[in-house]
């Protein structure tokens, strides 16, 4: 592990980076993380500045993919405003929105949250590392624990029924969509895809210019359905670019 200092918005802040471990994304390849100084004390500005140049938060964690000879983690940012649905994500919220209720609330440990966090990881990620790691105290870890005071908890109901919950920081110039989970049962209402489509109007409603929503890897199935919001920015490891929904979104930009 080795360590160096950098500066966001007039901050020092200390960082580490790990030794070479295998990609939780990509088969057989190795990566690095760069990450903050878990001790440090981060507020919201230096939250935000980190957030633009493309880090992002796991439980406690700030980091960001440092990988040697790799660039495929990508980060990206939905431009609210400009966002416009496709065919496809219209159909989808014209169907959830008739009759899912949406529920803003703040970041608290509920067992029915936890009975579906825990059904959610056995059905999407089996033969995942967090499929072994599903005990209370890990979830309150990971997203439970109120991070700097931003955290949201946004629920989608079926009736009483709870069918999705998106753990969502709030940023002094947009929203964090940090983790997701739904019903295994109901996926053919797709309801990731629903979730973000609440995050956007809910950013729309707060005056915030973007969603983040973490890395885009095109080569993982999993994660590349991020790349179906358009306009879309990724970052360059320099700059924020903007692709239009004709504008393929390509890897190995840093």
């Amino acid at each position: 592990m080795t360590q160096d200092t950098n500066t966001y918005r007039g901050r020092y802040v200390a960082l580490y980076m790990t030794a070479d471990h295998d990609c939780s994304y990509l088969d057989e390849q190795r990566a690095r993380t760069l990450f903050v100084d878990p001790t440090a004390r981060i507020d919201s500005t230096t939250y935000q500045g980190l957030m633009d140049q493309g880090f992002r938060r796991s439980g406690a964690h700030i980091y960001r993919p440092a990988c040697s000879g790799c660039a495929q983690c990508v980060a990206v940012r939905i431009p609210v405003r400009e966002f416009q649905p496709d065919r496809s994500q219209r159909r989808n919220h014209k169907r959830n929105a008739s009759d899912i209720l949406i529920i803003d609330g703040p970041a608290a440990f509920h067992e029915e949250h936890f009975a579906l966090y825990r059904r959610y990881l056995a059905h999407r990620h089996p033969d995942g590392a967090m499929a072994n790691d599903t005990d209370e105290e890990s979830y309150r870890r990971f997203l439970v624990a109120p991070w700097g005071g931003t955290t949201r908890f946004i629920e989608l109901r079926l009736g009483a029924r709870l069918v999705a919950v998106a753990v969502t920081d709030v940023l002094e110039h947009g929203l964090s969509a940090v983790y997701t989970f739904f019903d295994p049962a109901l996926s053919d209402r797709a309801l990731g895809t629903y979730a973000v489509l609440a995050q956007i109007e809910a950013a729309r409603e707060l005056g915030l210019p973007y969603l983040y929503l973490g890395y885009w890897i095109g080569a993982c199935t999993k994660m590349s359905y991020k790349d179906r919001f358009r306009p879309i920015e990724a970052w360059d490891g320099q700059r924020w670019s903007r692709f239009e929904r004709s504008q393929p979104l390509t890897v190995g930009l840093a």
